[in-house]
Protein backbone atom coordinates (compact mmCIF):
# COMPACT_ATOMS: atom_id res chain seq x y z
CA UNK A 1 0.00 0.00 0.00
CA UNK A 2 1.17 3.58 -0.65
CA UNK A 3 1.14 6.20 2.55
CA UNK A 4 -1.69 7.73 1.31
CA UNK A 5 -5.54 6.54 2.01
CA UNK A 6 -8.15 8.36 0.47
CA UNK A 7 -10.99 7.25 1.66
CA UNK A 8 -14.56 7.62 -0.37
CA UNK A 9 -18.50 6.72 -0.73
CA UNK A 10 -20.50 5.87 -3.55
CA UNK A 11 -18.73 6.55 -6.88
CA UNK A 12 -21.99 7.18 -8.72
CA UNK A 13 -23.92 9.14 -5.83
CA UNK A 14 -21.09 11.17 -3.94
CA UNK A 15 -20.39 14.39 -5.53
CA UNK A 16 -17.76 15.52 -2.63
CA UNK A 17 -16.06 11.96 -3.38
CA UNK A 18 -15.39 12.92 -6.55
CA UNK A 19 -14.16 16.08 -6.03
CA UNK A 20 -11.68 14.52 -3.69
CA UNK A 21 -10.49 11.96 -5.64
CA UNK A 22 -10.10 14.60 -8.62
CA UNK A 23 -8.03 16.58 -6.79
CA UNK A 24 -5.72 14.15 -5.29
CA UNK A 25 -5.37 12.45 -9.02
CA UNK A 26 -4.42 16.02 -10.10
CA UNK A 27 -2.28 16.96 -7.19
CA UNK A 28 -0.17 13.26 -8.67
CA UNK A 29 -0.45 11.86 -5.43
CA UNK A 30 -0.15 8.04 -4.63
CA UNK A 31 -2.71 7.18 -2.89
CA UNK A 32 -4.94 4.01 -2.56
CA UNK A 33 -8.36 4.09 -2.35
CA UNK A 34 -10.84 2.75 0.07
CA UNK A 35 -14.36 2.94 -0.23
CA UNK A 36 -16.52 3.02 3.03
CA UNK A 37 -18.92 0.41 3.96
CA UNK A 38 -22.47 1.88 2.67
CA UNK A 39 -24.12 -0.73 4.56
CA UNK A 40 -23.08 0.36 8.01
CA UNK A 41 -25.69 2.48 9.83
CA UNK A 42 -23.10 4.72 10.65
CA UNK A 43 -22.27 5.42 7.25
CA UNK A 44 -25.53 5.61 6.17
CA UNK A 45 -26.66 7.82 8.60
CA UNK A 46 -23.80 10.40 7.48
CA UNK A 47 -24.92 9.88 3.70
CA UNK A 48 -28.33 11.02 5.15
CA UNK A 49 -26.67 13.92 6.80
CA UNK A 50 -27.53 12.90 10.25
CA UNK A 51 -23.86 12.29 11.76
CA UNK A 52 -20.83 13.66 11.58
CA UNK A 53 -19.00 10.39 12.86
CA UNK A 54 -17.70 9.53 9.21
CA UNK A 55 -16.12 12.12 7.23
CA UNK A 56 -15.98 11.31 3.28
CA UNK A 57 -14.19 12.17 1.66
CA UNK A 58 -11.24 11.79 3.93
CA UNK A 59 -7.75 11.79 2.87
CA UNK A 60 -4.58 10.41 5.17
CA UNK A 61 -1.46 10.68 4.58
CA UNK A 62 1.56 10.20 7.18
CA UNK A 63 0.48 12.12 9.82
CA UNK A 64 -2.22 14.43 8.32
CA UNK A 65 -6.22 13.53 7.78
CA UNK A 66 -7.83 16.08 6.39
CA UNK A 67 -11.92 15.47 5.19
CA UNK A 68 -13.04 18.68 4.40
CA UNK A 69 -12.84 19.23 0.04
CA UNK A 70 -11.30 22.18 0.38
CA UNK A 71 -9.10 21.57 2.99
CA UNK A 72 -7.88 18.83 0.97
CA UNK A 73 -6.99 21.04 -2.01
CA UNK A 74 -5.62 23.26 0.16
CA UNK A 75 -3.51 20.81 1.63
CA UNK A 76 -2.27 19.08 -1.45
CA UNK A 77 -1.63 22.55 -2.95
CA UNK A 78 0.66 22.92 -0.82
CA UNK A 79 2.70 19.64 -0.83
CA UNK A 80 2.64 19.76 -4.56
CA UNK A 81 3.14 23.12 -5.24
CA UNK A 82 3.91 22.09 -8.80
CA UNK A 83 0.73 20.46 -9.41
CA UNK A 84 -1.48 24.02 -10.09
CA UNK A 85 -4.37 23.10 -8.58
CA UNK A 86 -4.66 26.71 -8.01
CA UNK A 87 -3.69 29.39 -11.01
CA UNK A 88 -0.20 31.14 -11.11
CA UNK A 89 -1.78 34.20 -11.52
CA UNK A 90 -2.69 36.43 -8.48
CA UNK A 91 -6.06 37.67 -9.89
CA UNK A 92 -6.68 34.44 -11.48
CA UNK A 93 -6.16 32.41 -8.57
CA UNK A 94 -8.31 34.84 -6.64
CA UNK A 95 -10.93 34.39 -8.37
CA UNK A 96 -10.58 30.38 -8.63
CA UNK A 97 -10.58 30.18 -4.62
CA UNK A 98 -13.77 32.31 -5.22
CA UNK A 99 -16.06 30.56 -7.39
CA UNK A 100 -14.53 26.84 -5.46
CA UNK A 101 -15.72 28.46 -2.07
CA UNK A 102 -19.14 29.63 -3.73
CA UNK A 103 -19.30 25.68 -4.92
CA UNK A 104 -18.23 24.22 -1.63
CA UNK A 105 -20.82 26.32 0.32
CA UNK A 106 -23.67 26.84 -1.63
CA UNK A 107 -26.40 26.16 -4.60
CA UNK A 108 -28.18 23.72 -1.59
CA UNK A 109 -31.55 24.31 -4.38
CA UNK A 110 -29.43 22.66 -6.90
CA UNK A 111 -28.12 20.11 -4.51
CA UNK A 112 -31.69 18.66 -3.78
CA UNK A 113 -32.97 19.29 -6.65
CA UNK A 114 -30.36 17.39 -8.86
CA UNK A 115 -28.51 14.94 -6.80
CA UNK A 116 -25.63 13.26 -8.94
CA UNK A 117 -26.15 9.90 -10.38
CA UNK A 118 -24.25 8.93 -13.15
CA UNK A 119 -26.08 6.22 -14.45
CA UNK A 120 -29.15 7.84 -14.53
CA UNK A 121 -30.03 9.95 -18.06
CA UNK A 122 -33.53 12.00 -18.05
CA UNK A 123 -34.98 12.88 -21.73
CA UNK A 124 -36.45 16.10 -20.29
CA UNK A 125 -36.98 16.95 -15.99
CA UNK A 126 -38.69 19.99 -14.97
CA UNK A 127 -36.07 21.77 -12.04
CA UNK A 128 -38.57 23.34 -9.42
CA UNK A 129 -38.30 27.45 -9.30
CA UNK A 130 -35.97 27.44 -6.32
CA UNK A 131 -33.34 25.69 -8.06
CA UNK A 132 -33.56 27.54 -10.96
CA UNK A 133 -31.37 30.45 -9.64
CA UNK A 134 -28.40 28.37 -9.01
CA UNK A 135 -28.76 26.51 -11.81
CA UNK A 136 -28.21 30.72 -13.72
CA UNK A 137 -25.50 31.44 -11.10
CA UNK A 138 -23.28 28.25 -12.66
CA UNK A 139 -24.39 29.22 -15.93
CA UNK A 140 -22.87 32.73 -15.34
CA UNK A 141 -19.68 31.61 -13.02
CA UNK A 142 -18.74 29.11 -15.92
CA UNK A 143 -19.10 32.01 -19.12
CA UNK A 144 -17.53 34.94 -17.00
CA UNK A 145 -14.60 32.40 -16.46
CA UNK A 146 -14.41 30.75 -19.98
CA UNK A 147 -14.57 34.24 -21.23
CA UNK A 148 -12.03 35.72 -19.36
CA UNK A 149 -9.14 33.05 -19.52
CA UNK A 150 -10.24 31.38 -22.66
CA UNK A 151 -11.14 27.81 -22.09
CA UNK A 152 -11.27 24.83 -22.24
CA UNK A 153 -11.18 24.58 -18.71
CA UNK A 154 -12.92 27.49 -16.01
CA UNK A 155 -9.25 29.07 -16.36
CA UNK A 156 -7.30 28.18 -19.10
CA UNK A 157 -5.32 25.35 -20.63
CA UNK A 158 -5.04 23.06 -17.74
CA UNK A 159 -8.16 21.82 -15.11
CA UNK A 160 -7.64 23.33 -11.46
CA UNK A 161 -9.43 23.32 -8.46
CA UNK A 162 -12.66 25.05 -9.83
CA UNK A 163 -12.76 22.51 -12.45
CA UNK A 164 -12.63 19.92 -9.80
CA UNK A 165 -15.28 21.44 -7.64
CA UNK A 166 -17.78 22.00 -10.98
CA UNK A 167 -17.24 18.52 -12.72
CA UNK A 168 -20.32 17.23 -10.78
CA UNK A 169 -22.46 19.75 -11.76
CA UNK A 170 -21.41 18.83 -14.99
CA UNK A 171 -22.92 15.74 -14.92
CA UNK A 172 -26.25 16.47 -12.72
CA UNK A 173 -26.84 18.93 -15.83
CA UNK A 174 -26.35 16.05 -18.58
CA UNK A 175 -29.00 13.63 -16.14
CA UNK A 176 -31.31 16.00 -16.06
CA UNK A 177 -31.15 17.05 -19.50
CA UNK A 178 -30.29 21.17 -18.18
CA UNK A 179 -30.08 23.35 -21.35
CA UNK A 180 -26.83 24.80 -22.26
CA UNK A 181 -25.80 27.37 -24.38
CA UNK A 182 -22.49 26.03 -27.28
CA UNK A 183 -19.89 27.32 -25.08
CA UNK A 184 -21.25 25.36 -21.84
CA UNK A 185 -22.03 22.56 -23.57
CA UNK A 186 -18.26 22.60 -24.71
CA UNK A 187 -17.04 23.28 -21.18
CA UNK A 188 -19.27 20.13 -19.93
CA UNK A 189 -17.89 17.87 -22.82
CA UNK A 190 -14.51 19.07 -22.01
CA UNK A 191 -15.07 17.94 -18.22
CA UNK A 192 -16.23 14.12 -19.68
CA UNK A 193 -13.75 13.53 -21.84
CA UNK A 194 -10.79 14.33 -19.04
CA UNK A 195 -9.06 11.20 -18.69
CA UNK A 196 -9.49 11.39 -14.78
CA UNK A 197 -13.29 11.61 -15.44
CA UNK A 198 -13.69 8.56 -17.49
CA UNK A 199 -12.00 6.69 -15.16
CA UNK A 200 -14.01 8.15 -12.12
CA UNK A 201 -16.86 7.30 -14.37
CA UNK A 202 -15.96 3.49 -14.98
CA UNK A 203 -15.79 2.68 -11.30
CA UNK A 204 -19.41 4.24 -11.27
CA UNK A 205 -20.78 2.05 -13.56
CA UNK A 206 -19.27 -0.69 -11.90
CA UNK A 207 -20.71 -0.35 -9.19
CA UNK A 208 -23.61 -2.87 -8.16
CA UNK A 209 -27.02 -1.53 -8.87
CA UNK A 210 -28.70 -2.73 -5.35
CA UNK A 211 -26.75 0.48 -3.87
CA UNK A 212 -29.96 2.00 -2.45
CA UNK A 213 -30.52 5.80 -4.15
CA UNK A 214 -30.33 8.76 -1.59
CA UNK A 215 -32.25 11.48 -2.46
CA UNK A 216 -30.45 13.80 -0.61
CA UNK A 217 -26.60 15.39 -1.64
CA UNK A 218 -23.56 13.94 0.03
Amino acid sequence: MSGAILTISSKNYSSWSLRGWLLCKMAGLDFDEVQADLDSPEMRQELLLLSPSVLVPRLTNESVTVWDTLAIAEYLAEIRPKAGLWPADMVARAHCRAVSGEMHSGFANLRSALPMNLKARHKTFKIFSGARPDVERIKTIWRECLDTYGGPYLFGEHPTVADAMYAPVCTRFRTYAVELEPALAAYCETIFSWPLMTEWEEGALAEPDEIVELEVEF
